[in-house]
């Protein structure tokens, strides 16, 4: 099988995203993380001032991982993965992950990729980078 043809700027297939409360519960509960601003409203509000519940950062990290790993398919691997959460998103928002191929830095092999998560007014709410090996089934 060839490898796939890969171009620098290139955009990966976006995913949407909308997370409910049991999902967030569910993930939360899932990952043994106990912070009440991803289930608990009213402490949310109350005491740490949020207007709605918190989407948790791992999880958009996750959700980036996943628009990669799914674009890759069998065709290749995640070699490096690295994400940061610059701006709070909240339950009821609809989230979209995607990204693009910023450059090849061996041989048409090991690409780099830029990666992100936007909320419905387009703001990048999480960014991250990949570097993918492609192989050779």
């Amino acid at each position: 099988m060839d490898k796939p043809e890969i171009k620098i700027n290139q955009p990966l297939p976006e995913r949407i995203h909308k997370p409910t409360n049991v999902s967030l519960f569910l993930y939360n509960a899932a990952i043994w993380n106990p912070h009440r601003i991803h289930y608990d409203e009213t402490y949310t509000k109350s005491f740490e001032g949020h207007p709605k519940l918190v989407i948790d950062g791992p999880l958009m990290g996750d959700w980036m991982a996943q628009c990669v790993s799914n674009w890759l398919s069998d065709q290749g691997k995640i070699c490096e993965f690295e994400y940061k959460n610059t701006k709070p998103a909240y339950l009821g928002d609809t989230l979209k992950s995607g990204g693009k191929v910023l450059s090849c830095i061996e041989n048409k092999k090991v690409f780099l990729l830029e990666l992100w998560i936007k909320d419905s007014e387009n703001n990048k709410v999480a960014s991250g980078s990949a570097k993918i090996n492609l192989t050779i089934q």
